[in-house]
């Protein structure tokens, strides 16, 4: 059965669908699956999409939407799970922007209630040419692959922070603005979250001449249970461009359920870590990373994010903490000069 897809989105860029689609009414529920489903209803306040051009779409009533099964665990946001049986008619939830679905567990009351979608049937792909020989899609296939070990890579800059939403990816993308105008050729990654390819395509913007994040991997949503070894994929790929550094966003707090922690015990990760900038939204959150980075035995180069907005939270970081501050907007010049100097000497 062939169906006319409205809009595709951007978690499912590894499979290549076109606006036609063959289903099946036998879904695999595991995570990656390609579902099309039917949107029920509108979300004023969180009800869009991103599409495979990086665009956002709203979602209207009606919409015909290719998306990708997945679990979330966001600090704010929505918590879906992957149901254990899946059938065509059965209610799942859009839970991000990507276009990620799953049964909601809880909301967010500044959000709304997620957009519930009916489940018409799995995406089909054809593997062999010219023959009618279908296989249920699934974004791990052709991804990028898992490693176990991480032998090699170039000077590797983590962005990490106490919550979500509090500066990441500005921080991340001064980095790679600035370091580029000083002449490194820097790639850039995001290694936990939920799938989206905004951020990777604002490194992109900012100057990286490659960025991956986990999807590329085949992974929707990502857990403690997966995070370092596609961490050590993207890594791996990452290096087979011509770079001097590489600038990785984790996704979500270092105490939130996407697994930073696992990649920041990761013994063979941090070893190429040569710069670390922590983003807080507050005095305490700030105190925090501090203690949670001394107990891990891991070092903090500089700390942005909200928390250095003002001069209030930048004298607190530096004289009562004595880390180096810097605001990502207001003191790019200072953010950059402190992590390349820790990192290129």
């Amino acid at each position: 059965m062939k169906v006319k897809v409205h809009k595709i989105s951007s978690s499912t860029k590894n499979v290549k669908l076109s606006s036609m689609v063959e289903i099946s009414k036998v879904i695999e529920a595991r995570e990656g699956s390609v579902l099309v489903v039917k949107a029920l209803e509108e979300n004023p306040v969180y009800g869009s999409v991103e599409l495979l051009s990086g665009r956002m779409s709203k979602i209207i009533e009606g919409d015909i939407l290719a998306c990708t099964l997945g679990e979330r665990k966001a600090s704010t946001g929505f918590y879906g799970v992957i149901p254990h049986k899946i059938e065509p008619g059965d209610r799942l939830n859009m839970l991000n922007y990507g276009g990620v679905i799953g049964k909601a567990v809880s909301g967010n009351p500044e959000f709304g209630k997620p957009i519930e979608v009916e489940v018409l049937g799995q995406a089909l792909v054809f593997t062999t040419f010219n023959q009618r020989i279908s296989e249920p899609a699934n974004i791990a296939e052709d991804s990028i692959p898992w490693r176990d070990e991480l032998a090699y890579s170039v000077p590797v800059i983590m962005v990490s922070a106490s919550s979500m939403n509090c500066g990441k990816t500005t921080a991340a993308c001064e980095l790679i603005k600035g370091l580029t105008a000083d002449g490194y050729r820097v790639a850039g990654g995001k290694l936990t979250g939920v799938s989206l390819m905004r951020d990777t395509l604002n490194m992109v913007d900012y100057g990286a001449v490659k960025a991956l994040n986990f999807n590329d991997t085949g992974v929707a949503s990502t857990t403690g249970k997966n995070t370092d070894r596609l961490s050590k994929g993207i890594i791996h790929e990452l290096n087979k461009s011509d770079i001097d550094c590489i600038v990785l966003e984790l996704g979500d707090g270092i105490m939130g359920s996407y697994g930073v922690k696992s990649i920041l015990g990761d013994t063979e990760i941090m070893a190429f870590t040569k710069g670390h900038v922590v983003c807080a939204n507050d005095h305490v959150s700030a105190w925090g990373v501090k203690e949670i980075f001394r107990d891990m035995g891991l070092c903090i180069s500089v700390i942005s994010g909200r928390v250095t907005d003002n001069a209030v939270g930048v004298e607190f970081i530096e004289n009562e903490l004595n880390i180096p501050a810097a605001n990502a907007i207001t003191e790019n010049e200072k953010l950059v000069s402190v992590v390349e100097k820790e990192v290129f000497g």
